[in-house]
């Protein structure tokens, strides 16, 4: 694509690279049979090309987002399908990030969306808030016909509503505070030392995700910390909002730092959003003088916790297992962080039956607050990613984000509640490696009778 930006603006190192990118763009189209919006909406302006041209020319102008601009933005997923099908290489993922920040200084969003932003933005990347939220979204709930009739901003409180589940686990046994560090030690003798992302919605919403991965990985020798570091920043970056992201992630540049001077073998991350983000660490401050080195550390010390069991190896299962898991690939795992078979090959290799869903590349329509701030695309995209699953005639869901389980479950707990088939109970691919080696069983996993297998 050819472009017309002065020498100035290329002097914006943010800008030179979004030109680079822009440039790479061929206009070839495939990005628009992948593109879960334009798939829905057929408009060519919600496809990553038109995206592009949009992106482009906002920026090429200098010109303040428009509302058309912003309204065709605010639809994209980041689900990054676009990237994995390019044959071009364009980083997409990069100059949507651009765009998004670039409206967020250029552009006033009318009051409510404001305000639910700021409060989404508030909330959602500090467990305290976010507990106390979901709480009072709990009783909230009978109210929500009253709620939903809010002008501009009541489909999405009632979305809120809809996805704050019935009840709250505890929080995990051990848990660091902000800046406090824990050591899970292996069991045995110690084969590595790794870090573990703690999160910040995950950890209220599934504590037991962590909970599983620290008891496996000490079952397979592997020492565990958590510094109590904070959000990775993802849900605040995918906003717009580039100080405060930065500033989530450069707390946690530096705690796990730190923890890479004491020798670290790799920092482990459970929530496949959070570990697309982690791993961009270093092009994120790689013009920041203080931090780029340590960024760039960080990144490349970063992996999914799937991605660092295939590494590691996984003994045979400890009881027999032989369930049929439906394996959900999350967007940011498959195109964000280009892992595909790991997952799949774990869960093989722990006896299970492994199924892909149809149209595995399509996204949830979780993607971090999306389901919230667009909830009717959201809601189309639930409902044909539960249909899809529910064909695969599984006994059990495996994902790897907290965004999706989350959003899976709310599909199938829909079809349930209307007298569909039952709801399947949706899990973390590391919970179900966890019980096939030893553990307790997965929320709603029937575990095997005592005798099985003897």
């Amino acid at each position: 694509m050819q472009t017309n930006f002065t020498p100035a603006q290329l002097a914006d190192p943010a800008m030179a690279a979004s030109e680079k990118i822009l440039r790479s763009c061929v206009h070839c189209g495939f990005c628009t049979a992948t593109c879960p919006t334009y798939l829905l909406l057929g408009d060519e302006l919600d496809s990553p090309r038109g995206r592009i041209y949009l992106i482009k020319d906002m920026l090429e102008g200098q010109k303040p987002a428009s509302p058309e601009v912003v309204k065709h933005i605010d639809r994209c997923l980041s689900c990054l399908s676009c990237m994995t099908t390019c044959p071009s290489g364009v980083h997409y993922m990069h100059l949507v990030d651009h765009a998004r920040a670039y409206i967020e200084t250029s552009y006033r969003r009318p009051l409510p969306d404001r305000l639910i932003r700021a409060a989404l933005a508030a909330i959602l990347p500090n467990p305290g808030f976010f507990r106390a939220a979901l709480v009072a979204a709990k009783m909230g709930k009978p109210f929500k016909g009253i709620l939903s009739a809010i002008p501009a901003l009541g489909e999405r409180l009632a979305a809120m509503l809809d996805l704050a589940p019935a009840s709250l686990p505890g929080p995990l046994s051990g848990e660091a505070k902000a800046g406090q560090r824990i050591v899970f030690p292996a069991s045995g003798a110690r084969k590595a030392r790794v870090a573990l992302l703690g999160g910040c919605a995950q950890k209220v919403l599934q504590p037991s995700i962590n909970a599983a991965t620290i008891r496996l990985l000490n079952r397979l020798g592997v020492e565990v910390v958590t510094v109590g570091e904070g959000c990775c920043g993802a849900l605040v970056h995918h906003m717009g909002r580039e100080k405060s992201s930065h500033a989530f992630a450069a707390a946690n540049i530096e705690a796990w730092h730190a923890e890479i001077e004491r020798g670290l073998d790799a920092i482990l991350i459970t929530a496949s959003g959070c570990g697309t983000t982690i791993k961009d660490y270093g092009f994120m401050f790689r013009n920041d003088a203080s931090l780029a080195r340590k960024a760039a550390r960080v990144s490349a010390l970063a992996k999914d916790i799937s991605e660092y069991l295939v590494e590691l190896g996984l003994p045979p299962p400890a009881r027999p297992t032989g369930q049929t898991v439906a394996y959900h690939s999350a967007c940011s795992m498959q195109h964000g962080q280009k892992l595909g078979d790991e997952p799949r090959m774990l869960l093989g290799a722990a006896g299970f039956v492994v199924k892909d869903v149809a149209e595995g590349h399509i996204c949830c329509g979780s993607a971090g607050t999306y389901n919230i701030l667009q909830p009717r695309i959201a809601g189309q995209l639930r409902e044909r990613k539960v249909g899809n699953i529910a064909r695969s005639h599984a006994d059990i869901v495996a994902t790897g984000n907290i965004g999706c389980i989350a959003q899976i479950a709310k599909g199938f707990a829909d079809r349930a509640e209307i007298g569909g088939a039952p709801a399947l109970p949706v899990v973390h691919t590391v919970e179900l490696l966890d019980w096939a080696l030893g553990g307790p069983a997965p929320d709603g996993v029937q575990a095997p009778a005592p005798h099985a297998g003897r």
